[in-house]
């Protein structure tokens, strides 16, 4: 594929109209093995994307690159960047807790010419035939360091193994250069190391002080949410259980919250995501799965009901905000006798009033769609017949997220029980569609 091609669609299809830096060297850069360093944010995919995409031929029925992400969220992510800009090839997402039949069947009855996956996930499908990697010319392995640290290493062996003709090895990393995985054969890598070149994040960094660590916390988290002004805040735990007991909090206090953590099935964590980027729930409880690997615009604040347990955990939940030369606030709720790492630093206490001038609110409701991708659904049907039967004008019609078999539709809170009434009757693409209002 072209790199002018290229830069045109990532330019059409993203709206990225200028390569950053570090996205204009790995255009530069004709290595065959990358090390891309770079914080959470600041562009990783997009870069990498460029150099995969350079290594394509016209589609030839077998695959021909292939990712891989140690989380679902991230694949998605991936996924999302790369098919809007490979015009013309086939990119398919693989993960736990997507339908193995309808990857099988993707992965079989037209062969995608780029595979995004978890490790385990494509193994599977390795091990059952539904692939085979033979051809692959170009690998990436993104954020590899934490996929060593989740344990995958046995898996990705066994994935790069029949990967006999690589053109091109790019590893990625949010952090500095770490352990390189052993079954990668790096000889002499070109190495971008951004973590030091890239803006520092525009952190307020504020804590809040409270005397007990349970009923006065979650009364301190509710004080404080109530104070800041309307956006998205991630407010990050330690412990499942904990989101849990937050949420509830929260939401019996009439919060626009949503929970995320592993725990919760994979439609629910994702419903999380599309509800907090979409504001149906600005507020977001989550465990550090929250922290790396999702694609979270505009976050205002990010708030630490518990101390972070690591410097990494305290550096990548911080970077879920004041991303992309914007800025943000970070505050920490500390209870009497907490002891406060030394990697965490203030810039000043704060004492939340529990009032807004303009609170965070939701004026957002989401129409969940029982048809999508699978049944050939696009963004473009969504749109015209939310405008032709819905009676809404197109700047009432939020963000759309087309997913394989549902459509989530962002409308206007105040219209969403009308809209639902004058769709009731009508078939989208002459097919009958179950259209309800997501309850948070």
């Amino acid at each position: 594929m072209k790199q002018s091609v290229i830069i045109n669609n990532i330019k059409q299809h993203l709206g990225i109209e200028q390569l950053n830096e570090m996205q204009q060297e790995v255009a530069r850069t004709s290595a065959s093995q990358m090390l891309l360093l770079s914080p959470t944010g600041s562009g990783k995919t997009v870069a990498f994307s460029i150099a995969l995409l350079r290594t394509l031929t016209a589609p030839r029925g077998k695959v021909q690159a292939v990712v891989i992400a140690p989380a679902r969220e991230l694949v998605m992510q991936i996924a999302e960047v790369i098919r809007p800009i490979a015009v013309g090839f086939k990119t398919v997402a693989c993960y736990g807790g997507h339908s193995m039949i309808d990857e099988a069947c993707s992965l079989t009855s037209s062969v995608p010419d780029i595979i995004v996956a978890t490790p385990g996930r494509l193994l599977d499908h390795l091990n059952r035939g539904n692939v085979d990697l033979v051809g692959v010319n170009a690998l990436v392995l993104d954020e590899y360091d934490k996929a060593l640290d989740l344990g995958f290493h046995d898996e990705m062996r066994k994935v790069v193994r029949p990967m006999r003709s690589l053109l091109l090895t790019v590893l990625t990393s949010a952090t500095a250069l770490d352990e390189m995985p052993s079954f990668v054969n790096f000889k002499s890598p070109k190495i971008l190391d951004y973590t030091e070149k890239t803006e520092a994040p525009r952190h307020r960094m504020q804590v809040v002080n409270v005397e007990s660590p349970v009923r006065d916390k979650l009364q301190s988290a509710l004080d404080l949410l109530r104070s800041l002004p309307n956006g998205k805040v991630i407010l990050f735990v330690n412990h499942r259980e904990s989101a849990s007991r937050v949420y509830d909090f929260l939401r019996k206090n009439r919060m626009p919250v949503g929970l995320y953590h592993g725990g919760l099935e994979q439609i629910d964590r994702e419903k999380a995501i599309d509800l907090l980027n979409n504001g149906t729930t600005p507020i977001l409880v989550s465990t550090d799965l929250a922290s790396r690997g999702l694609d979270i615009d505009h976050v205002q604040a990010v708030v630490h009901y518990h101390m972070p347990p690591s410097p990494e955990s305290w550096t990548h939940r911080n970077g879920r905000t004041a991303r992309m030369g914007a800025e943000g606030t970070v505050y920490v709720i500390t209870a009497e006798g907490e002891n406060i790492p030394d990697y965490i630093d203030f810039d000043r206490g704060y004492v939340p009033s529990g009032e807004s001038e303009d609170p965070i609110k939701s004026d957002i409701s989401t129409l969940h769609f029982n048809a999508g991708k699978k049944e050939k659904i696009s963004r473009g049907d969504v749109v015209g017949f939310m405008i032709n039967k819905g009676g809404l004008e197109s700047s009432q019609v939020g963000k759309i997220m087309v997913k394989d078999h549902c459509v989530l539709v962002a409308v206007p809170r105040n219209r969403a029980d009308e809209v639902l009434t004058m769709l009731a009757p009508h078939k989208i693409k002459n097919k009958r569609v179950r259209i309800t209002k997501i309850k948070v």
